[in-house]
């Protein structure tokens, strides 16, 4: 039998004996309290997550964690002194290490608040047992609760586990058929879903968004990858692009409103189609920054339903030369297009000064034109004659009979004679295709 079989079969035995029933619960109300959690990895940023729905005041302590992650949840990153010395609740996720090693010891009990409550499901060795004992019987610690102990099955008559203030469970829990299970049908539906191009909520090297917020930003995430792709594709010659400007329109507190995987899919609509690069959630703001690209984000607050997150995406980019002049706003050759979800599905709603409202499904078709009757006929025929389907159309217009542009969705891409009959219809002033 393994050792870990064996320490298996010894701590169900103890469970079963009654030995390890050292439960004594005393009800504290969680709300308000404030929760350390010491180390912020992947079970340290999930129990914050839980702990704040239930009313708590979060902190965390690793030195390894990115500040964002623990933004994205709302958690305050602090120094060890600090997070064991405010809190009311310690809870402990992090690794056995030289430097872990009896981290929580008889001078940094002396450092917490009287009646503090600590929790490890991490490894015993984290903890001085016999300081541990000795906190609890001053006051120092209120109630332990240990999943892990430095020997594991304890002695028979470990102080700990005897303690009337301590509630211990065996190390189990991972051990269970339905646990290892489950953690196989994971891992195979996260790399499944990866291999398909999804988004991952676990993905412990990409923006750590929560399941339900990715669900909730799935649908901007194609319109921000839609509206980088487009705009990129404005841009004559597709090069020399330095910086783009993101604002974002949403009637949600800016601290509410989680970008970074917004921003990487922009990112990736501008690079890849302009080189080799395979730009993804990992790698998109470095890739970004090694070539040149700056990502600017502007979030601004308006009065509507605070039911969709996001009212809609405008991309600009400055400084180049457009291949379709309408969709420029400015002197300075600023190109700008902007997008909503509507229905679930990306549309793009602005080109240039030009309102539209098309479907990113597909390709599409920008034209300036007189503003005429007849123009949509005479395209559309053209279009027809191909056997080039047309699935969406709108025309945006700056007055009656003035100039105006017609966004045309179509679902196969034109070949040049069919474009360059669009181009030699007389009221068409410009012309451009852009495959999304």
């Amino acid at each position: 039998m393994s050792s870990m079989a064996r320490n298996v079969a010894q701590a169900d035995a103890s469970m079963k004996a009654g030995k390890w029933e050292r439960t004594k619960y005393v009800g504290v109300s969680l709300v308000g309290k404030t929760l350390a959690v010491m180390g912020f990895g992947k079970v340290g940023s999930e129990v914050a997550r839980r702990a704040k729905g239930l009313g708590m005041h979060v902190i965390a302590h690793d030195p390894y964690a990115p500040a964002d992650r623990a933004r994205a949840i709302g958690v305050d990153l602090l120094s060890f002194d600090e997070a064991i010395s405010t809190a009311d609740f310690i809870s402990l996720h992090m690794p056995l290490t030289p430097t872990t090693s009896k981290i929580l010891n008889d001078e940094n009990f002396a450092k917490m608040k009287k009646g503090v409550r600590i929790i490890n499901v991490a490894r015993g060795g984290v903890i001085d047992e016999e300081a541990l004992v000795r906190a609890l019987d001053n006051g120092t610690v209120a109630q332990a609760a240990l999943d892990v102990f430095t020997v594991e099955p304890p002695p028979k008559d470990s102080k700990l586990v005897q303690h009337e203030n301590v509630t211990v469970t065996p190390h189990l829990g991972a051990s269970t058929k339905e646990a290892q299970e489950g953690v196989a049908i994971e891992i195979a539906e996260a790399v499944v879903g990866a291999l398909n191009g999804e988004l991952s909520a676990t993905a412990v090297n990409a923006p750590m968004v929560p399941a339900e917020v990715l669900s909730e930003l799935a649908p901007y995430v194609v319109l921000a990858e839609k509206l980088g792709r487009l705009a990129v594709q404005l841009v004559a010659g597709g090069s020399g692009i330095k910086s783009v400007k993101v604002v974002y329109t949403s009637s949600r507190d800016p601290s509410d409103l989680d970008t970074r995987l917004l921003r990487a899919m922009i990112t990736k609509g501008i690079i890849e189609p302009i080189s080799d690069t395979v730009v993804n959630l990992v790698n998109a703001d470095f890739t970004a920054k090694q070539k040149g690209l700056r990502i600017i984000e502007e979030r601004v607050m308006i009065d509507s339903s605070t039911d969709c997150p996001i009212d809609s995406i405008q991309v600009q980019i400055a400084n180049v030369e457009s291949k379709f002049a309408s969709a420029t706003t400015s002197d300075n050759g600023q190109i700008n297009v902007a997008g909503k979800v509507k229905y679930g599905v990306p549309h793009l709603t602005c080109v240039g000064s030009f309102s539209v409202d098309v479907s990113l499904e597909g390709s599409i078709i920008l034209c300036r034109q007189v503003d005429q009757p007849g123009m949509i006929g005479s395209v559309g025929s053209i279009l027809g004659e191909t056997n080039v389907n047309v699935n969406f159309m709108s025309v945006g217009r700056i007055g009656l009979r003035k100039k105006a542009i017609m966004a045309i969705g179509v679902d196969e891409e034109p070949d040049k004679e069919t474009l360059k009959k669009i181009g030699d219809v007389p009221a068409v002033e410009e012309f451009v295709f852009l495959d999304l």
